[in-house]
């Protein structure tokens, strides 16, 4: 899981192994497996660099 932030900067939780694809529009376009998507302030590279982080402490346990 990992924390991100939506255009109103309103801090939400999302299931990183959901995420289908991330694009910029100039926004960033989280869309998910379900075809659900959001908009987020987080930067394309922020979101894999959470996304690495989460992967390596659930790897650690």
């Amino acid at each position: 899981m990992i924390e991100l932030a939506d255009l109103t900067e309103k801090v939400f939780v999302l299931n990183c192994d959901l995420i289908e694809s991330i694009s910029s529009i100039p926004e960033t376009k989280v869309t998910l497996t379900n075809g659900k998507y959001f908009l987020v302030k987080d930067t394309p590279s922020q979101i894999i660099e959470k996304i690495i982080g989460y992967k390596k402490r659930i790897r650690a346990k």
